[in-house]
């Protein structure tokens, strides 16, 4: 039985690299590239907690006896949900943007 075969490392170039050419007839090539990084919760939990709370306490005044109880779950699961889209979006919104520079190698 032969061992298992392990692909190689990808190479990393970084800027240092530039204009580096291979045997090959390839170079290293670097461009600026504008790169959003999000909040601290990536998972939205934070607005999805904070949905159910609102949701569930909207569904508790609907109805009574077990209509009030369904309507609980179901306003807790659906606030969760508009919770989540809408720190998400806000996310998307306001998330940071930095510029960094991404190297590649190029084959001609």
């Amino acid at each position: 039985m032969q061992p298992a075969q392990t692909a190689p490392p990808a190479e990393v170039y970084g800027p240092e690299d530039e204009g580096r050419s291979f045997a090959d007839g390839s170079r290293v090539v670097c461009e600026d590239v504008e790169v959003q990084r999000n909040s601290t919760d990536p998972n939205r939990i934070g607005g999805m907690a904070a949905g159910a709370v609102i949701g569930g306490l909207v569904g508790n005044q609907v109805g009574s006896g077990d209509g009030r109880k369904l309507a609980t779950v179901g306003g807790a699961v659906a606030g969760g949900a508009i919770g989540r889209k809408v720190q998400g979006d806000r996310q998307e919104a306001t998330g940071d943007r930095v510029v960094e520079t991404q190297c590649r190698r190029v084959r001609r």
